[in-house]
């Protein structure tokens, strides 16, 4: 099947889903706190993971269980994309994060992590792949894998998998320990627990920490990390993450080169059913301190800075961050890199938010990752 084309459905049809949409909306719409509102903008959606802005009031979402689509103005979702490569979906794997290229409006590249099967025996691990965008919009091109993280391990769990542009055109992505090898997120000679760095043919930075060193993988930038399932760029062009911790401690850090941070050495968690992890310690010479952590776990996904005006200027330079096990989102006023005040907004949303992001018209969207997920924008409520 091919998708329809974005402008050339029927009044009737259009008419037709916006009066489906109508009755959720204006229910999600109740859903309110500090002064925004929701309302759905697309459903339907399986377990939709990372969301990426196309223009023309387009958006691209992925969802777990493998598939691509287009999002139109309506809220009308398109057939899934074809040239998809395989993905493992297992577990919290699956098709994961998807992002554009900084020259997207040119070169319609795009950007996308996923669950990669072995290709023999057991195991996956993260890969990272670009690809272009049809310009019909129903299809992926030339797609490359430019990263895939070693080892390859028999896991379900913490792929992490979270894609930022920076504004040299480098990719950064986050790697999650793999649940039964957090030790490898202190060694080196593996992508475990790690954020690397890339160039977008997936060459290796000259300049990253650890080029040259003997029995160390140069894509590494940072290490000592658990499971990353949130990045964003401040408005400085510095990289932000959240970090799932154990049973407790949640973080949210700012990455810098050649830095550990620390998992599973030094943490704010405890072992899943109580009990320290190692020495129990939550600081350790040589190992760098979290910006801000949650005790207990909220367990953080998708977050955003927010450049724009549209929610007053109070919340310029605040970080949004979603919440999966507590099904809200938080929003983090900062002083600097200090968190200064912490709201917990749509405490009634009832939905886990798996993504955040700013669009290109200055309002914040969201993904809940639900079976019937959804596809929300906020606004300032009246």
């Amino acid at each position: 099947m091919t998708i329809p084309r974005l402008f050339s459905l029927s009044l009737t049809t259009a008419l037709a889903a916006l009066a489906a949409a109508a009755p959720a909306a204006q229910a999600q719409a109740q859903a309110q706190a500090g002064g925004v509102t929701t309302e759905v903008v697309a459903r339907g959606l399986q377990n939709p993971w990372g969301l990426a802005f196309i223009g023309e009031g387009r958006m691209l979402v992925t969802e777990r269980p493998g598939r691509m689509r287009v999002v139109a103005p309506d809220g009308t979702l398109g057939e899934p994309l074809a040239g998809v490569p395989q993905v493992d979906v297992i577990g919290q794997g699956g098709l994961l994060d998807v992002t554009t290229d900084r020259d997207f409006a040119r070169n319609r590249t795009l950007y996308f992590c996923y669950a990669e099967p072995a290709a023999s025996g057991g195991g996956n691990s993260t890969a990272l792949a670009s690809a272009r965008l049809s310009k019909d919009a129903t299809r992926l091109e030339d797609v490359k894998v430019l990263f895939s993280q070693k080892p390859k391990v028999s896991s379900r769990a913490h792929f992490g998998c979270r894609i930022v542009q920076a504004r040299d055109g480098n990719l950064f992505l986050t790697l999650g320990d793999r649940f039964s090898r957090m030790a490898d997120a202190q060694t080196l000679d593996n992508h475990l627990g790690k954020v690397v760095r890339i160039r977008p043919d997936g060459s290796v930075p000259p300049d990253n920490p650890f080029v040259g060193r003997a029995g160390a993988l140069p894509e590494i930038w940072s290490l000592g990390h658990r499971n990353l399932q949130g990045a964003a760029l401040a408005a400085d062009g510095r990289l932000w993450t959240g970090e799932h911790g154990p049973q407790g401690g949640d973080e949210i850090n700012r990455p810098e080169a050649g830095k550990n941070y620390g998992w599973p050495l030094i943490t704010y968690g405890e072992n899943y059913g109580g009990g320290p992890i190692g020495e129990g310690l939550t600081a350790k010479p040589g190992l760098e301190q979290p910006l801000h952590y949650w005790v207990p776990s909220i367990a953080p996904a998708g977050m955003a800075f927010v450049h724009s005006d549209r929610y007053g200027k109070a919340w310029r330079g605040n970080l949004l961050v979603g919440s999966l096990k507590f099904r809200y989102l938080a929003r983090l006023e900062l002083d600097g890199t200090r968190v200064r005040r912490e709201e917990k907004l749509l405490p009634t949303l009832g939905q886990r938010v798996r993504d955040v992001r700013q669009g290109p018209d200055g309002f914040i969207y969201l993904l809940t990752d639900e079976r019937n997920g959804q596809l929300l924008r906020l606004l300032p409520a009246r």
